[in-house]
């Protein structure tokens, strides 16, 4: 062997074997943040159960300071909010990595169909940074419980989860009643898909 090529050979490992080359690693998801935002007609006690019960499911939560709801969601002639507006409004407020919900014991309302004041119990676009939930149309004997699962079910559209045709599960559709005491948890399916959205559950 030349003594050329010699000493090059012994550069060219010298060089990797110095050379620190990083194994690129997966760039994690971050973990959103459910912001609680309570309107100031809601009871404080109510935003703490709510709250405590979505914890058991998604940990990274924060509650905001009571706010009033925005005056151009008021819609006089029914005397109800409009869910939209609210919703809007809250968007507005909400910064990249986290999600709002509103929580409010007003009515409010949506446009659904040929319907253009139709009363609801939340609303939560698919997918979205807001969402809203009231507990106006609710049960008042099991109003708490009741709220929480009209919570969770906005804060699944949010990720992008559809209606489930499973009825026990958070995310069937109301179909303009009240199902919630028969629903108990999210589905497999809809759970998989929320821990894809990198959602810690929390073992109850």
């Amino acid at each position: 062997m030349k003594s050329s090529n010699y000493f090059l050979l012994i550069f060219l490992i010298l060089l990797f074997s110095c050379s620190d080359t990083p194994k690129k690693s997966k760039k994690e998801k971050k973990e959103i943040v459910i912001l609680i935002q309570p309107f100031n007609d809601i009871k404080p006690e109510r935003v703490r159960f709510v709250t405590a019960e979505i914890k058991k499911i998604y940990p990274n939560i924060k509650i905001l300071d009571a706010i009033d709801l925005p005056e151009n969601a008021y819609y006089k002639e029914r005397k109800r909010y409009k869910a939209d507006s609210i919703i809007k409004f809250l968007s507005e407020k909400t910064e990249d990595g986290f999600i709002t919900i509103g929580l409010t014991s007003k009515d409010i309302s949506t446009t659904k169909g040929k319907i253009k004041d139709f009363g609801i119990m939340g609303l939560g676009y698919r997918p979205g940074k807001a969402c809203v939930a009231s507990n106006f149309r609710l049960n008042h004997k099991k109003i708490d419980e009741q709220f929480f699962k009209i919570a969770i079910h906005e804060l699944g559209h949010t990720q992008g989860l559809k209606h489930c045709p499973e009825k026990t599960c958070f995310m069937r559709s109301a179909e303009g009643k009240n199902p919630t005491d028969e629903e108990i948890d999210f589905c497999q399916k809809c759970k998989t898909f929320l821990k894809n959205k990198n959602w810690k559950f929390n073992s109850i």
